[in-house]
């Protein structure tokens, strides 16, 4: 409203005096909150660690990788000569179970992609940002196991996501790699442990094998 004899000027009522010190004190804050936001909310640390998606057949790592040894590389066929690990094509599946429990319910979805040549829509858990560059090859075939970023996947009836996979994550094994190495025909042995101290083997194998991790950042983004 106006106020009388003093054009121009508004009077608000008397309870928008409250508002002023809510107002006050959400300007300092917001900043705060939204950098919390950022920095916690939506980083990997807190956003994909424990990412367990559904999947569209029950795969059990534990039982095929675990109790049954089948290697890493079987399904995943592509980690040692490109770079991204090649997701199982039907046909994998069927070499076992054209013959093995072939009417089994779980493997309703299986065996129509196998008859309709439609691919199953298996979830990717492990999923970098499309401004990432990660070459499974470069890292699998210097020996670095594939339990340093998956973890134990053979003890595990569902996959989860067990590391970050953030920038941080990344160049600390980049600056400090000696303990995360191995003989690169151990890749994916997954109980595998050094005959001696992690980081004076791996330092062995690193100068043998001439090992020099980037940390420049054109290495991940290109």
């Amino acid at each position: 409203m106006m106020q009388e004899g003093r054009p121009g000027r508004f009077v608000f009522p008397p309870w928008t005096n409250l508002a002023r010190p809510i107002l006050a004190i959400s300007l300092v804050a917001a900043p705060v909150y939204l950098v919390a936001l950022v920095w916690l909310g939506a980083s990997p640390k807190t956003t994909d660690v424990g990412y367990q998606p559904e999947q569209p057949v029950p795969y059990s790592h534990a039982l095929h990788a675990g109790d049954l040894g089948i290697d890493c590389r079987y399904c995943h066929n592509t980690v040692e000569v490109a770079a991204k690990a090649a997701v199982p094509p039907t046909q994998t599946c069927m070499n076992c179970h054209a013959k093995i429990r072939t009417a089994s319910a779980k493997l309703i979805s299986v065996r129509e992609s196998y008859a309709t040549g439609v691919s199953v829509p298996w979830v990717r858990i492990h999923d970098l940002p499309d401004y990432v560059y990660f070459n499974h090859s470069a890292h699998v075939r210097r020996g670095v196991g594939c339990v340093e970023c998956h973890g134990r996947v053979d003890r595990m009836e569902v996959v989860s996501q067990v590391e970050p996979l953030s920038m941080s994550w990344c160049l600390d094994c980049h600056r400090n790699p000696d303990r995360r190495l191995r003989p690169p025909e151990m890749v994916t042995k997954m109980d595998w442990v050094p005959p001696d101290d992690p980081d004076t083997y791996g330092r062995q194998l690193r100068a043998a094998n001439n090992i020099n991790p980037s940390t420049d950042c054109w290495t991940c983004h290109r």
